[in-house]
């Protein structure tokens, strides 16, 4: 895609939304969201666009934006949910319904499981899966990238090697209070050898010392930071509408306002990201021009979220086989949820 196109593209979708993945993203600063008649409508200084409710799924709002009473009032009133997003692409705000909805049995039930063997067997689940996702990602690295194939192969058996280490901790401990810095220590040695060869595999311009966050010290963690942002906001949203708790966490302890069970469930998710921001640099997409220094980092501009943004809402749109049944894969973390829930109450062939 030549410079000029690239350009156009980026004004288009950083005008106000994206329309065609039924997710409004407020990106252009002084956007204006209204209400009218059964639409939402958004009004910039360039020109204003009218979106049916019935094809919103959820609104994203990502920088300076007005927002009226009305138009909260339609999204409640059809079930969308309003997420605010920092500068990083993390929520740190939600408009959504003032009701639990479900039942709090499943709130109860979550609270007592939490600390128990059943609990630590949730727990591990979630790790082997995000062990798994990677293991399956290399794969199939490997097979496009044969003249790496040593490399990588060993990268996969390191990986293999740290997850067997897993299997003993039900042997070993009776409970996750007890198990969680052996879990979390082997969680951080499989980091390391995973990032180490996606950095490996990285043009030499783009390659990185290792993961870091708020603010990213490269290229690759901003785009990954911003990416994993927008997951937080989806399994966020799926737990409140499974009726679990998003702050009873599991693995992951319970500090002051930390969306504890959001980031157990979102280590099985965490390689869609990977997988997109990996191909965005496989196909040579991502621009230096794309991110804005800041203190101590780097930070996605407006052009460099928009690229994201419509590749990541592409690759969740896509679908997939799962459970037997053909499938959007952004929907996937709402069936999981619900699947957890029923399992919390004992509903096992609902949740299967």
């Amino acid at each position: 895609m030549s410079r000029g196109l690239l350009e156009k593209r980026i004004r288009v979708f950083n005008f106000a939304f994206f329309q065609r993945l039924m997710e409004l993203v407020i990106n252009s600063r002084g956007a204006y969201l209204q209400k009218s008649g059964e639409c939402f409508k958004i009004k910039t200084e360039e020109r204003s666009v009218e979106i049916s409710c019935q094809k919103v799924s959820s609104i994203l709002i990502s920088t300076s934006a007005l927002i009226t009473t009305d138009a909260i009032k339609l999204a409640i009133d059809n079930n969308i949910d309003i997420v605010f997003l920092d500068e990083y692409g993390n929520p740190f705000a939600r408009v959504w319904m003032p009701k639990l909805g479900s039942t709090t049995l499943i709130r109860r039930r979550q609270l007592e499981i939490s600390e128990s063997p059943d609990g630590l067997k949730f727990a591990l689940e979630w790790v082997k899966n995000k062990f798994d996702n990677q293991i399956n990602l290399l794969l199939r690295l490997r097979q496009t990238r044969p003249h790496r194939s040593a490399e990588i192969t060993s990268a996969i058996n390191d990986l293999k090697t740290t997850v067997s280490r897993l299997d003993t901790i039900l042997e070993e401990y009776s409970s996750l209070s007890e198990a969680r810095f052996e879990i979390l220590g082997i969680e951080g040695t499989g980091a390391r050898i995973y990032f180490d060869i996606i950095s490996a595999l990285l043009p030499e311009r783009f390659q990185f010392q290792g993961r870091s966050r708020n603010p990213a010290k490269d290229e690759f963690n901003a785009l990954l930071n911003y990416a994993y942002g927008i997951l937080y906001s989806r399994v966020e949203k799926a737990c409140i509408i499974a009726g679990l708790d998003p702050y009873l966490g599991f693995l992951h302890s319970d500090n002051y306002n930390k969306k504890s069970l959001v980031f157990d469930l979102i280590e099985n998710y965490r390689v869609w990201a990977d997988e997109v921001v990996i191909a965005l640099f496989a196909g040579r997409k991502v621009k230096v021009e794309m991110f804005d220094k800041i203190p101590d980092g780097l930070t996605l501009n407006k052009e460099g979220k928009a690229l994201l943004v419509t590749e990541f809402n592409n690759f969740l749109e896509e679908t997939i086989r799962y459970r037997g049944r053909n499938v959007q894969r952004k929907n996937i973390i709402q069936f999981d949820c619900h699947r957890f829930a029923n399992q919390l109450i004992g509903k096992d062939n609902e949740a299967k």
